[in-house]
């Protein structure tokens, strides 16, 4: 295997930069369970604004972000209506319902999106046999959708359903300023309509851990005891929050690059045999395509890793690839011709 790995698995692998490793070892840090650490608080002052929301809070991670902030809004018995393909249904190891006593109402995701008349028509009437419709997620960008991009016009609509019924709609946004890079906008316009927001630091914006929940003042006064609840008050975690800081003020404009090397690589592997994908699809740094080749998606792993690129499949016949901070364009170079090489050898040896 190659000296040098090529890790597609996924944005989460990135290191800190070394401006964060410095602001890691200067940070000015205190208790921040008692709201003590200056380095923490300015984190969250600046989430906060960057989202145009009153309040913020650092939690560990956006599994964690997620479960306090679906808690802060609902009540036990509550149902939740989200996308069946997002993250908080598939990856968040049923906390909602293990912890927050919730139930789940997953519609269909179609790019991303879920249609707004089905989320009329799944809101719950006053009935005495119904749990209460206490909250509609969303997730921008959209892990499981190739990272398709929702609008402010789609969180809009859905987000008028949602508040015509007096219920509050979260925003899973761990990679949103991938979304407003994507579009052109200040983070803000996709952030507005929405009651509460997570975001991660330590995905695309490469920090080594750490995410945020924004909302109104109140709201995060409550998420702030699920927090503590959840394990996640942490104490000197000023070290954390300045690479945070670093992450907000400096990586968020790069995101571009890693746009650009995933359409490159989307282009790239359209082109291969026994590959399926369409690459207009591919509108940020997530690229999921349908492997046809005898190979397989689990084989053509395998096969990639041998070369010393490191990739996931996510189901027998697919794989995911994420570009990222430490990605270059001439690691997507070297990836298409490993590609290339191992299904040309495929298609030859089914002939």
């Amino acid at each position: 295997m190659p000296d040098r790995l090529i890790d597609l698995r996924s944005d989460t692998v990135t290191l800190p930069t070394p401006a964060m490793r410095r602001a890691m070892a200067e940070a000015e840090v205190g208790d921040d369970v008692f709201g003590e650490d200056p380095t923490v608080n300015r984190l969250e002052e600046m989430a906060a604004e960057r989202m145009g929301k009153e309040a913020a809070l650092l939690v560990t991670s956006g599994t964690q972000g997620n479960l306090v902030g679906v808690l802060s809004h609902t009540r036990r018995g509550d149902e939740v209506i989200l996308g069946d393909q997002s993250h908080i249904y598939h990856y968040e190891v049923g906390g909602c319902a293990v912890i927050g006593g919730l139930q789940l109402h997953p519609l269909p995701n179609i790019d991303g999106m879920i249609d707004p008349a089905e989320i009329e028509a799944a809101i719950r009437p006053e009935n005495i046999h119904h749990p209460r419709t206490g909250l509609v997620c969303i997730e921008n960008t959209h892990n499981r959708n190739s990272g398709a991009v929702l609008d402010r016009s789609q969180i809009s609509a859905i987000c008028q359903v949602a508040h015509n019924h007096g219920i509050p709609v979260h925003l899973d946004g761990a990679r949103i300023f991938n979304a407003a890079v994507a579009l052109g906008v200040d983070v803000r316009t996709l952030t507005e309509p929405v009651d509460s927001v997570t975001f991660c630091l330590s995905k695309g914006l490469s920090a080594p851990v750490g995410s945020v929940l924004c909302g109104s003042r109140e709201y995060i006064a409550t998420a702030r005891k699920y927090r503590k609840m959840l394990g996640g008050g942490m104490r000197q975690a000023g070290i954390i929050a300045a690479a945070g800081i670093v992450a907000l003020t400096t990586m968020v404009d790069r995101l571009a690059e890693d746009h650009e090397n995933a359409a490159l690589l989307a282009q790239g592997l359209a082109e291969l045999p026994g590959i399926a994908l369409d690459p207009a699809k591919v509108r940020t740094n997530i690229v999921i395509f349908g492997v046809t080749a005898p190979i397989g998606a689990a084989g053509l792993v395998r096969a990639l890793k041998e070369r010393g690129i490191l990739c996931n499949a996510t189901a027998p016949d697919r794989i995911r690839m994420v570009t990222h901070y430490g990605i270059e364009r001439t690691d997507i170079e070297t990836t298409l011709r490993a590609a290339r090489d191992i299904l040309a050898g495929v298609m030859i040896s089914a002939r």
